[in-house]
């Protein structure tokens, strides 16, 4: 059974992580449903997001390969690369900052059914709202520092749970009049260093653990199910958005806003 909770949790993260769904919002349900296969749920949660964060940097490798040898080293032919990487890495401070901050106040006050729930509906009508206005056509390399900041704001907002920190930042990358794709890929891109950031910062809690070889195996498993789904849901949401709008996750993230009130309800009857 810890094996196959394992499987579960690990295939829902690395979806959830990517498509704009949220995954708090179906953690509130499968936490009710099943168990955390390990003794520390937040080894298991670092372990979990480390994995994404492979699977985000494997798909994205020669992006990154480019981005990063243009930042470091320039040169000519680099500027847009170079531009990319400076604009990514200002456009991370505004949710580091209220990671640092606020992150044990939401957690303590914010995580709940309701506010989930809200959530749901309000970056669900965001999209249809975005997608109504139509999504402009520039690239991520077209981007202007107060257009990448305005992404990056809206990142900060993942803190608060239900809100989807892909959901909210490819809908103000749409809003910064990139295409549709433009705003996915930027959105991607820029997860990579607040998910190592948040990664890192937990690392030494993780190592001061004491850990069976079961529980080992378990949160392998859940790692490479996380590893796996996560690459399927970055290659499948941006061929997806190339041809079709993303109406479809506002109306899911509408019904699985229902079924947690549902869910809570009945639980607490």
């Amino acid at each position: 059974m810890d094996y196959f909770s394992a499987a579960v949790f690990g295939i829902v993260q690395g979806l959830t992580e990517f498509l704009p769904v949220s995954s708090s919002g179906h953690l509130v349900i499968l936490h009710g449903i099943l168990e955390i296969p390990t003794g520390s749920e937040m080894v298991f949660d670092v372990v979990l997001h480390f994995a994404t964060l492979l699977a985000v940097t494997w798909f994205f490798r020669s992006d990154i390969a480019r981005i990063g040898m243009a930042v470091v080293g320039g040169g000519k032919g680099m500027e847009e690369d170079a531009r990319v990487g400076w604009y990514i890495i200002c456009a991370t401070f505004p949710a580091a900052l209220a990671g640092a901050v606020l992150s044990g106040r939401i957690e303590s006050s914010l995580r709940s059914p309701l506010v989930v729930a809200v959530m749901l509906v309000a970056v669900g009508a965001l999209f249809i709202v975005a997608e109504r206005a139509r999504p402009g056509e520039d690239t991520p390399e077209d981007l202007s520092l107060g257009r990448a900041l305005f992404v990056g704001l809206a990142q900060a907002m993942a803190l608060v749970p239900g809100t989807s920190r892909s959901g909210i930042t490819i809908v103000a990358g749409m809003a910064a009049r990139l295409s549709r794709e433009g705003a996915i890929r930027f959105s991607f891109l820029l997860s990579i260093p607040i998910i190592l950031g948040a990664t890192l910062a937990k690392a030494p809690a993780v190592l001061a653990e004491g850990l069976s070889a079961r529980e080992y195996s378990v949160l392998a498993t859940a790692f490479l199910f996380a590893l796996v789904s996560g690459v399927l849901a970055i290659r499948f949401l941006l061929r997806y958005a190339a041809r079709h709008t993303l109406v479809p996750f506002a109306w899911y993230r509408f019904a699985l806003a229902a079924a947690i009130l549902l869910y809570h309800a009945a639980a607490s009857a």
